[in-house]
């Protein structure tokens, strides 16, 4: 049975567009995480007082102060990794953004599992995760990337070692093979295309399932795409 060894991680959204906070807050719940919003710095910080958190999403403009002012806020006080999410995707409020100690910043309109790659990166850049997954045999230690089964290493390319991760990731999701060009794509930026894609899952279920030609792991769900757990 797949087990993510990672505990809830709590994301503090900053944002005043209700239908954006309603929209991630549920996007992120679904993943996993745990989301507190509030639309005002003055909120934030309160929120800060109150719990503990491992990442800051935030908008620039809010109801009340704004979110360069709040990231030199939380970044004087915290040790909580940054990123902005805002529509204003201008060089110069990038620029300021990252120069306000941000650790990331992306614009919108955005791509919920770009966002969603992002976050985890820069949960992983900040050590607020542990990075070990594990499926079955199969134990994958990304601060290594270290691919190992039934104790004994696997050697993966960089590619297959990518789309085992996007398996991994997605346990129980079922994955077309769009998605999983799109997603390859985006974490990696290599051109893959649809005849590289079959030859890349094949040789990723020669080297982990017990049986390639009856695959366990990696599951074909015909006229849909591929499945990892259950």
């Amino acid at each position: 049975m797949y087990e993510r060894r990672i505990p809830p991680v709590k994301i503090l959204l900053v944002e005043d567009d209700l239908s954006i906070v309603s929209y991630l807050t549920q996007f992120l719940n679904n993943e996993g995480f745990e989301v507190k919003a509030t639309d005002s710095q003055q909120g934030a910080m309160e929120l800060l007082e109150q719990e503990d958190f491992d990442l800051a999403l935030l908008d620039i403009s809010l109801t009340e102060g704004n979110g360069y002012s709040l990231c030199l806020a939380i970044k004087s006080q915290y040790n909580l990794p940054v990123i902005f999410v805002s529509a204003s995707g201008d060089e110069y409020s990038v620029v300021t953004g990252l120069d306000m100690g941000a650790d990331d910043y992306i614009s919108k309109p955005f791509r919920p599992m770009e966002l969603l790659s992002r976050i985890k990166s820069v949960l992983r850049r900040a050590g607020k995760t542990q990075a070990v997954l594990v499926h079955g045999d199969i134990r994958v230690d990304t601060v290594k990337g270290q691919v190992t089964k039934d104790g004994k290493e696997v050697f993966l390319s960089a590619l297959e070692y990518r789309m085992l991760l996007v398996f991994l990731s997605n346990k129980g999701k079922i994955l077309s093979r769009e998605k999983l060009l799109e997603e390859i794509w985006d974490i990696g930026g290599d051109y893959v295309n649809d005849n590289t894609l079959t030859v890349y899952i094949k040789r990723v279920r020669e080297k982990i399932e017990d049986n390639p030609a009856a695959p366990q792991v990696i599951k074909t769900v015909r006229g849909m795409g591929y499945k990892l757990g259950e």
